[in-house]
């Protein structure tokens, strides 16, 4: 089938909505849909469109009785906050795993372990090794940071690969994630403790981070999205509070929030994330139950507030 729709001006866009039945003042709408492209919109005003009659599945182009244009405009907004605060946790969190994994890997291998000794990397296949050999060879390269730029004149001739506590700064989420994968057991284990939770469990989180991170890297809907990466939940038997009195389920963003705040009061427990997230969650209470929050969601142990004190 071929597509033959014309581009539509701002303000032929503006006319389409109100048409539709959006209710909202026209000259505002045209300013809005001129600084944040219709269709990306349109993710918000999505949950509002009519159903077919007979097949609910089905979604019309018309607008449910009483849409308006700044309810949408709220959801936006408050999911582009969202993202800056999910952000800064998983900011956080990235940062000490860089840490924790490169420090030590490097006492047990060395400063260049990683690039030159395969068996450091038990966990990887020689295809996958090799393939991640190619991977921080690009990566280093491709850095145009002052320390990178410097180690490759004055060192350059001896060694083609950056020290571990310089890698760690110019590789990708991505490949710090095959990193972590291809270690031993005993480095994985060093570098989850300060997580209080098993590897595994780690390791999972970090890929549900890293597809997180992706979202918010290219401003993507984040509010009402189910995971396509689902992060393992703790064994209800050595972590009952992800369990009681309420259950954390996977497959949506009060999952990612509670590994946040759960990772945050081990390594940042200085840190006022929290409070402001929130903050930002009850400044819209009726948004939060299409994050997969449940209604006693302030009775998890893990999200009762800490102690009174100073944070950033």
């Amino acid at each position: 089938m071929k597509y033959d729709k014309p581009p539509l001006n701002f303000e032929q866009q503006a006319d389409l909505l109100l048409q539709r039945g959006m209710i909202g003042d026209k000259p505002t709408i045209v300013a809005r849909l001129s600084s944040t492209n219709y269709y990306r919109l349109s993710g918000y005003w999505y949950p509002f469109r009519q159903r077919h009659p007979t097949n609910p599945a089905v979604c019309l182009d018309t607008f449910e009785p009483g849409t308006s244009f700044d309810e949408v405009w709220h959801r936006y907004v408050f999911d582009r906050h969202l993202r800056l605060c999910t952000m800064d946790a998983i900011e956080r969190i990235e940062v000490a795993v860089r840490t924790q994994l490169m420090y030590h890997h490097a006492h047990d291998h060395g400063p260049f372990g990683y690039a030159t000794d395969a068996t450091s990397m038990p966990k990887l296949s020689a295809s996958e090794y090799a393939e991640f050999q190619t991977r921080i060879a690009e990566e280093n390269c491709r850095s145009k940071d002052t320390f990178a730029v410097h180690f490759r004149r004055k060192y350059g001739d001896t060694h083609s690969a950056l020290p571990a506590w310089m890698m760690t700064e110019v590789m990708t989420f991505g490949t710090m994630l095959t990193f972590y994968r291809g270690c031993s057991k005993k480095v994985k284990n060093a570098v989850s403790n300060p997580f209080d939770v098993p590897d595994e469990v780690l390791s999972s989180w970090l890929l549900t981070l890293n597809a997180v991170r992706n979202i918010c890297a290219h401003h993507g809907r984040l509010w009402n999205r189910e995971l396509g990466v689902k992060p393992v939940v703790p064994r209800i038997d050595c972590y009952p509070m992800w369990y009681t009195p309420v259950k954390v389920h996977r497959d949506r963003m009060f999952m990612v929030l509670t590994i946040c705040k759960w990772c945050l009061d081990r390594i940042a427990p200085q840190s006022r994330w929290s409070a402001r997230l929130t903050a930002h969650l009850e400044g819209s209470p009726a948004l939060i139950q299409f994050m997969g929050f449940p209604t006693n969601w302030k009775q998890c142990p893990i999200w009762v507030p800490p102690a009174a004190g100073a944070g950033t």
